[in-house]
């Protein structure tokens, strides 16, 4: 039905709506407006969308309790809109497998650039090819992990972690460069953050084996080791 890559906007000031809907549809893109988290899932199911921008703090019901029921069933990319107190509900939306985030106010043509990067990460190619580290077994193509052959449960944001690893195996990837394609730009600075992440990653894929999978480049970043990805 729409040959532009379609954005669900989902605010309940009619202001922003229209502000967003005008910079979209000039940059290309095809709008459908939400005022309520109601509204917005009953719009995801009915005409789903490629992309979603979700403000954070509606009334009723909130954007992240629409966030996890959409998770229950949808994959499709989201993009949180939030005020400079609503931190904290960003970082339960991002666990709860947020994409990006703005800050309101902000400039429109920023949300439209955001827009763009995370449908570029969505809809690049994926690597169709199986790695193997220790006693892992990652395959890219199908999101599938497992260990001594028994698959391994992963959430969201730990696959993405992982995933970023596994496409640069062999090779030492940043904090910096595993936050901005994790999480987005604003938390280049935020290692603790990713050190809570990588350590339930190890625990899972890693357990009390005395080979590691994921190993740290100390103030550098971390390296998935791929020294045995083709096995003997």
């Amino acid at each position: 039905m729409f040959e532009q890559p379609l954005v669900l906007i989902v605010d309940d000031e009619q202001s922003i709506l229209n502000m967003i809907a005008i910079e979209l549809e000039t940059q290309g893109f095809a709008v459908i407006r939400a005022t309520s988290g109601e509204e917005a899932l009953h719009l995801v199911n009915k005409t789903p969308p490629d992309i979603v921008v979700l403000d954070v703090r509606l009334r009723r019901m909130s954007g992240l309790q629409v966030l996890r029921r959409m998770r229950m069933h949808s994959d499709t990319p989201v993009i949180l809109l939030s005020v400079k107190d609503t931190e904290s509900d960003v970082v339960k939306g991002l666990r709860a497998g947020a994409d990006d985030y703005v800050v309101k106010p902000f400039n429109p043509e920023e949300l439209s650039a955001r827009v763009r990067a995370v449908l570029r990460r969505r809809t690049a190619p994926r690597q169709e090819h199986v790695l193997r580290a220790a006693k892992v077994e990652i395959d890219l193509d199908r999101r599938l992990v497992t260990k001594d052959g028994a698959k391994v449960s992963l959430s969201r944001t730990e696959w993405r972690v992982l995933q970023y690893l596994a496409s640069n195996a062999g090779r030492v990837a940043t904090s910096a460069q595993i936050l901005e394609a994790v999480w987005g730009p604003d938390y280049l600075s935020e290692t603790q953050y990713l050190r809570v992440w990588i350590s339930r990653l190890r625990r899972k894929l890693e357990g009390d084996d005395a080979i590691p999978v994921i190993k740290t480049v100390m103030n550098v970043g971390y390296l998935l080791d791929a020294a045995t990805e083709r096995p003997a």
